[in-house]
């Protein structure tokens, strides 16, 4: 079933609700996406589903690359005529998709890419980008904000780190996150003596560890999503690099990253949207299910879909309809309980970031594999704390 058959087309037919899943299905990111979408749609339909209607998914690799991405969209609003489209990880590959996103007049959660570029589009242009909505990760402007209050207010005051080196993959989001970044690092007193973008395919991170040697750095600021995380803290770790590392690793926070790397990401700290900690009344009661049923802790865009999921079920509730316009007006006065804090949409559909809102954390890497928190939000510190109150943080020399 499409939105498109017409307006006047309700939930009494009993028909499926189907959400499209455009992912890059061969990476964890994609994978989590697909099996918290099962998740969600599995309890959904165990208490009765949507107004009597189940809800059902259909698939398609994006990869992370812009044509693929664009054949995706085309595919599930085409040919799977998909009532709501739940996914990403790609920015660049989310910007191309946006115009045929629009063009099928279909509603898009995003759950993966961190570009403001897609969401600006909402105001810029409201009637034909009205469909688009970040539920997952905080934008990269945000994003940058949470690195540079982490960077100024622990790294520097606290650890005595005044010197710090920003590397990062020469992609979309890290090139709107690194000005932001470096601007708040240097307002907030913290020197930056390098910063350099890498091409995603480097295998051989020698001469820019050389670079970050040669620079003073205290600290190593690092921007991973699509390059191979795996190589670089290898050779961060075989290299002896005297430099503590941390920032946004996405592959990082895969639950085996620890044992993929042989134990080498020790003491690595890494942003991460949500951990088995209370940010809200959903964030543990989803983490324990998705670990039982999958035998493996979620990573970002797991705990973005299941709200998105939640969130378009909810407001297809509300407005009794699948009908694209209803639903966009009952999202946009989304209140919810997520797996990262409370769910709430800016004016431009991006998810607001801050306290009472969804406010990330950073994470490190600890003997045995075993990941602790090192910030969390506000209400939840105590707790946390408490939690890990025998396994402080402590940064190398």
């Amino acid at each position: 079933m499409a939105l498109a058959l017409g307006e006047g087309l309700t939930l009494a037919d009993g028909k499926p609700i189907r959400i499209g899943i455009p992912t890059a299905l061969q990476v964890q990111v994609g994978r989590d996406t697909i099996d918290a979408a099962q998740l969600a749609i599995d309890e959904i339909n165990a208490a009765g589903g949507v107004l009597g209607r189940k809800l059902e998914f259909v698939a398609a690799d994006e990869t992370e690359t812009p044509e693929a991405g664009i054949n995706a969209i085309k595919k599930l609003t085409n040919s799977d005529k998909v009532d709501v489209l739940i996914g990403g990880y790609t920015s660049g590959v989310t910007l191309a998709q946006l115009p045929h996103i629009s063009a099928a007049k279909t509603l898009y959660l995003g759950v993966g890419a961190a570009s403001p570029a897609i969401t600006a589009k909402v105001k810029q242009d409201y009637d034909n980008y009205k469909y688009i909505f970040r539920i997952n990760p905080l934008n990269t402007k945000w994003l940058a904000t949470f690195l540079v209050d982490y960077l100024v207010n622990f790294i520097a005051k606290e650890q005595g780190f005044k010197k710090i080196a920003i590397v990062g993959e020469s992609a979309k989001w890290v090139q709107d996150l690194v000005p932001v970044l470096k601007s708040g690092a240097r307002d907030g007193g913290i020197d930056v003596s390098l910063t350099e973008l890498f091409d995603v395919n480097t295998s051989d991170f020698s001469p820019l560890f050389s670079k970050v040697r040669a620079s003073g750095a205290q600290y190593l600021v690092v921007m991973l999503s699509h390059a191979s995380s795996d190589v670089f803290v290898k050779q961060w770790s075989d290299a002896q690099v005297p430099l503590p590392i941390g920032g946004i690793d996405v592959k990082s926070q895969d639950g085996d990253f620890f044992s993929r790397v042989g134990g080498k990401a020790l003491s690595e700290t890494t942003q991460i949207g949500f951990m088995r900690v209370p940010l809200s009344p959903v964030t543990v009661p989803f983490w324990d299910a998705f670990v039982k049923r999958f035998n493996r802790k979620p990573v970002y865009t797991a705990g973005g879909t299941y709200d998105a999921i939640k969130a378009y079920a909810a407001a297809v509730a509300r407005a009794k309809t699948t009908q694209v316009d209803a639903v966009i007006k009952e999202l946009e006065k989304t209140n919810m309980p997520a797996t990262g804090g409370q769910l709430v949409f800016d004016e431009n559909h991006d998810v607001k970031y801050g306290q009472g809102f969804v406010t990330p954390m950073m994470v490190q890497w600890q003997q045995n594999g075993e990941r602790v928190a090192a910030t969390v939000a506000e209400e939840v510190a105590a707790e946390a704390a408490a939690a890990h109150v025998e396994r402080q943080m402590k940064l190398p020399a």
